[in-house]
């Protein structure tokens, strides 16, 4: 099988997207493929202009781009409670602060929009919202409160600097009684049309290395030990209380989450999740 010009596969950068990627290897495909490991502001945009034509993004951008785009089975990163890497800090309890000042991290619109979720639907505020770089003592200086993700929430949690800390995967869990959901996977639908085999072989490779990831993660906590600092117990943990399948329940909880972010206006349509096949497209259920 040979293509003009190699099929460009998006990897988000965070560590909690490691166990999917990390026995994923483009150079194994049947076909030429390249890999562009971005933060996921960066990907959303070259997923939804096409230039990137499979791969991991923010469930938000998948919403906002989700007619040119179809859903990838089996994958996602979500938790059912704790993500511990999406992380509100403040001085005071959240329920204070729900109509404050509150900065946000500027790398990804799925958790901010969850806050917006979280601190308007279910807490009744209505919040002033600056958009900064992640740096927490900065942020702090002209904020209530402060969200960061990923890593750098990661990091920012292991320094005891007198916060109090709010988990929204948690957050959101206690609201609702449901997970939530924070990366998919998806392709462009041109390039599903146009490369139905190498789609198909993409797929089933990050399904496969997903099951060899979760199988083995002693040298992915290896890597995140070096890379970003901590324990091997805590990434042991981290990587433990995510979800990485996208089954029924965690479809549920990406469903109601699009929805409430229809009706605050995040987002301009309402989204209809679809999820790509072997030549068969499956509408998840409502």
């Amino acid at each position: 099988m040979s293509h003009p010009k190699p099929t460009v596969i998006g990897k988000i950068s965070y560590t909690n997207s490691w166990p999917v990627f990390h026995n994923f290897h483009p150079s194994r495909l049947s076909f030429p493929a390249e890999m562009v490991s971005e933060v996921p502001a960066i990907l959303n945009q070259g997923m939804a202009s096409g230039n990137i034509q499979v791969g991991a993004l923010s469930s938000f951008a998948y919403a906002a781009a989700s007619e040119r785009l179809l859903l990838l089975p089996d994958l996602s990163v979500s938790s059912d409670g704790p993500v511990k890497s999406i992380l509100l800090f403040s001085r005071v309890p959240i329920a204070q602060i729900a109509s404050g000042t509150i900065a946000v991290t500027n790398t990804s619109a799925t958790s901010v929009n969850l806050l917006k979720i979280l601190l308007q639907k279910a807490m009744g505020g209505k919040p002033e919202y600056i958009s900064a770089v992640p740096d927490l003592d900065k942020m702090m200086a002209q904020a209530d409160a402060s969200l960061l993700i990923g890593d750098n929430a990661i990091r920012a949690s292991w320094q005891d600097q007198g916060y109090i800390v709010t988990d929204l995967g948690e957050l959101w869990k206690e609201w609702t009684g449901l997970g939530m959901t924070f990366a998919v996977w998806a392709v462009n639908r041109e390039a599903a049309e146009t490369r139905p085999k190498a789609i198909a072989e993409i797929a089933e490779a990050f399904v496969e290395s997903k099951t060899l990831g979760q199988r083995n993660l002693e040298p992915i906590i290896r890597e995140a030990c070096t890379a970003i600092g901590g324990t091997a117990a805590f990434w042991d943990g981290y990587f433990r209380n995510l979800s990485y399948d996208f089954g029924e329940r965690q479809q549920e909880g990406l469903s109601l989450y699009f929805r409430y972010a229809y009706e605050l206006g995040l987002l301009p349509r309402e989204v209809k999740m679809e999820i790509w096949s072997h030549n068969l497209l499956t509408r998840v259920k409502e």
